[in-house]
């Protein structure tokens, strides 16, 4: 499905028309076009390619999986690769979003229809008196939009440590479940690092003078845009060393629970050889005091009574049992 827009100085006048039509507006530099596409074709792309005058090398990179999140530019054009991630049975969903901003068209490649496009034309539509800055302000709405899901994920991927943090102390001891929560943890954070930490050079380029992207008017949403990025990446850095420090202190703590159950059995078992080295005495094939009476069973269960309890309290006082 292509979704088409034509804003004209800075109203929406039209939508949803063909669009072999944006040659024909184009034309007009009073107008502004966008059109989205959703995993086009070579041959679709090419068509468009020719009409807007693309570079070869970008339409090329739109089916080069796994790209960087990057800008390139372009004599007539910019061309950036960015990611909007989501969380999907407990894994990171990343989409990729190809855009080529030329002066007066922007036009964006969806890899899937897992990114909601509709969102972003309301976010258009909530701030319709800045339309008239053009593909600045339909490039910012998208790329705005792209970095509110890092920090929303980011934000999840706190609250999800701040639990962990709380559980590594508790009495019972963290499951292979919770282990492998950890483990799916730091799986997702590592995707949104490699993905959020390239766009401070993303947005970093377009904050560029000479590019003509952050106009006078736009410059504060696009420094916003890159505060926002910034944090994104520097609380990824904060939460993945933060994971690291709970990973050595989860193995740590398994070996001091390893010692303690270690401390534990040696205590009872030193408990139980008293007992076992005095009845083995008694049991000698000679005469002793008591031999064959009942004070000698009583005085020898005494004396295991009296120097297990010792035992018992000594390695309590010392925390061994």
């Amino acid at each position: 499905m292509v979704r088409t827009r034509l804003y004209r100085d800075g109203a929406l006048v039209s939508e949803g028309f063909p669009i072999a039509e944006v040659s024909d507006h184009v034309c007009d530099p009073g107008n502004v076009v966008w059109f989205d596409l959703c995993a086009p074709s070579a041959g679709d792309l090419e068509l468009i390619a020719e009409e807007l005058g693309l570079h070869a090398l970008a339409v090329e990179d739109v089916f080069q999986e796994h790209q960087r999140p990057k800008v390139d530019v372009y004599d007539t054009h910019l061309f950036i690769t960015a990611y909007w991630l989501h969380m999907q049975d407990s894994g990171l969903d990343a989409v990729e979003i190809n855009i080529f901003a030329t002066r007066n068209a922007l036009v964006t490649v969806r890899e899937n229809e897992h990114f909601d496009i509709d969102r972003v034309t309301a976010r258009w539509d909530a701030a319709g008196d800045l339309a008239k800055n053009g593909v600045p302000f339909l490039l910012h709405g998208l790329l705005d939009y792209v970095v509110d899901s890092h920090f929303e994920l980011v934000e999840s991927f706190d609250e999800q440590v701040e639990a962990l943090e709380e559980q590594l102390f508790d009495e019972r001891p963290m499951s292979r479940e919770d282990s492998r929560k950890m483990f799916t943890l730091r799986k997702n954070m590592a995707g949104l690092r490699k993905v959020a930490a390239p766009m401070r050079e993303v947005v970093n380029t377009l904050l560029r003078r000479d590019l003509d992207v952050a106009t006078p008017e736009m410059t504060p949403y696009y420094q916003d845009l890159y505060d926002h990025v910034l944090r994104v990446a520097e609380w990824t850095e904060n939460l993945r060393d933060l994971m690291s420090n709970l990973r050595e202190t989860h193995m740590s703590q398994q070996g001091f629970r390893l010692n303690e159950i270690m401390k534990k059995l040696t205590g009872w078992a030193a408990v139980i050889a008293v007992p076992t080295m005095i009845t083995g005495y008694y049991g000698q094939n000679v005469p002793y005091p008591g031999y064959g009476t009942s004070l000698g069973f009583w005085s020898s269960t005494l004396v295991i009574l009296v120097a297990s309890g010792l035992l018992y309290l000594a390695f309590k006082k010392r925390d061994w049992l």
